[in-house]
């Protein structure tokens, strides 16, 4: 009963204050005090009742007294002392409150979260954040090919219009004739789309397919958007292992273990964003024989097929399942450097006939948000067909190549942290010793090497990942700049306990 009181009473004058978790986290750090995201969660959900010295840090910043906020002041609280309460009067009748959705409660996208919003904020009082938290290639000197900027220059004026729902044509061919190269079978340009980067695309793919209740089997540690799109149309995420040990390779026994009556589809991230992995055809075989047979959908993000180094080879899991219904995602945004055009495609595949009425759906949904960026879709035809300028910087000697080698041998020299050499992407994510840094919160431990060094990283709960012991760093920056942001970790790592 107290634990109840007390949560209804911080909900009670956060909301009275104006005030959201991610603030009380930010304005506790704001007067030196530690306040974790986690930590917060847990008061407002009613599982823990702080001790005094956090409940009269709370009640001070909400501008309550800490006997009325922990419950043992009966009275009901007016307005707070602080001018704070947003609510709008017309006559004598309060404006209702407008809340975000329900839906929203369970989804997170800390690449671009309660961190990053601590980050802002810093840089709004002047500081200088290096920003390792987010594939952006652009502010790090990454350029758009000449040939791939100059073919839209040209067809801007013929972009001015809607194209079909689908894409334009010459766009749609380009991408068939990729698809074949890479060996998927019996690809049809009817059942190609384009979409404002591939983040559009897998979005509308849940809606037009889960019923509330659907389960979907998506990898740990995942590109958190799966999970949220998975979340928000009223399906349930249930996340299968990569395991570490193997080169971060799926955990085969995991995901059968994980298939229920409720399983409706399965996703692939290769190459994979947080880790890096590329996944050999065997362990692509063995994916492709569990959904064989469980009557499984594949959904296949391969956005990093083209930045693969030492090497290795990428395998289209479509190419192994010509009879299972396959969705295919891929795009420019990386290896092309031009994440802010947001152009990206996906590609049904394998068993359509199954696929007919989610098809409808797909159509529907395609249609109702007109057309993709019609500039950008004018560039894929140059961009598959053209010089792969990319190849450039993830052969040795590249940027990507030796800026991957220099953060895994950096992170790697750092008591207490390992990390697995990426094989492909932007990222590593690096592992540490949660009992010798005494990590309990990795929200916490990213905020304060935000706070201490300036240095915005993801955490591992941003990908799903279940202990607090994973980041994900992205090596986009110039050496001289990994050089020091590594050194300015290894100093971090040298004396930090939570």
């Amino acid at each position: 009963m107290p634990n109840l009181m007390f949560s209804h009473r911080l909900k009670e004058a956060m909301a009275k204050a104006g005030l959201k978790q991610t603030d009380l986290v930010r304005l506790a750090a704001e007067q030196g005090q530690k306040l974790g995201k986690s930590q917060v969660s847990q008061y407002v959900s009613g599982k823990v009742v702080p001790r005094g010295d956090v409940m009269a840090l709370l009640a001070a910043l909400l501008g309550v007294e800490a006997d009325w906020l922990s419950g043992k002041q009966q009275a009901p609280l007016h307005p707070v002392t602080k001018n704070t309460d947003r609510t709008t009067t017309q006559g004598s009748t309060t404006m209702r409150e407008f809340k975000k959705s329900s839906k929203l409660e369970n989804v997170l996208y800390d690449v671009r979260g309660p961190v990053v919003d601590e980050a802002a904020r810093m840089e709004e009082d002047g500081a200088r954040i290096l920003k390792l938290n987010i594939g952006n290639p652009a502010p790090f000197g990454f350029r758009a090919p000449d040939e791939v900027v100059y073919d839209m220059r040209q067809q801007l004026t013929e972009c001015e219009g809607y194209s079909d729902s689908r894409g334009l044509f010459a766009a749609r061919k380009a991408i068939m004739q990729y698809a074949q190269l890479r060996n998927i079978a019996g690809v049809d340009m009817k059942n190609i789309y384009t979409g404002n980067g591939v983040s559009e695309l897998i979005q509308l793919c849940m809606h037009a397919l889960i019923e509330n209740g659907d389960e979907v089997l998506i990898p740990a540690p995942d590109y958190p958007l799966w999970t949220a799109c998975v979340t928000l149309a009223g399906g349930n995420p249930v996340h299968y292992i990569c395991d570490e040990a193997n080169e971060w390779n799926p955990d085969l026994d995991d995901i059968e273990k994980k298939v229920t009556p409720a399983t409706k589809a399965i996703v692939v991230i290769n190459p994979n964003n947080p880790t890096g992995a590329v996944y050999s055809r065997e362990i692509l075989d063995g994916i492709v024989d569990i959904a064989r047979r469980h009557q499984l959908m594949i959904f296949a993000d391969e956005i990093y097929d083209r930045l693969i180094m030492d090497g290795y080879q990428h395998i289209s899991i479509a190419s192994l399942a010509p009879d299972l219904p396959c969705v295919t995602f891929s795009g420019l945004s990386k290896s092309h450097m031009v994440c802010g055009y947001r152009i990206g495609w996906m590609i049904l595949s394998g068993n359509l006939r199954c696929m007919k009425d989610f098809i409808l759906g797909v159509n529907m949904l395609s249609n109702m948000r007109l057309c993709s960026n019609v500039p950008a879709q004018s560039i894929v035809q140059t961009a598959l067909g053209g010089y792969q300028s990319v190849n450039e910087y993830i052969r040795p000697g590249g940027r990507v190549y030796e800026q991957r080698n220099y953060v895994y041998e950096a992170l790697n020299a750092i008591d207490g942290i390992t990390a697995v050499k990426p094989k492909a992407a932007f990222y590593i994510f690096p592992k540490m010793d949660a009992k010798k840094f005494n990590i309990t919160d990795d929200e916490q431990f990213a905020l304060d090497l935000l706070h201490e060094k300036k240095i915005l990283i993801t955490r591992g709960g941003g990908f799903n990942w279940g202990e607090p012991d994973h980041f994900r760093i992205v090596y986009l920056p110039r050496m001289e700049v990994l050089r020091e942001s590594m050194e300015d970790l290894a100093d971090f790592f040298a004396h930090y306990r939570q």
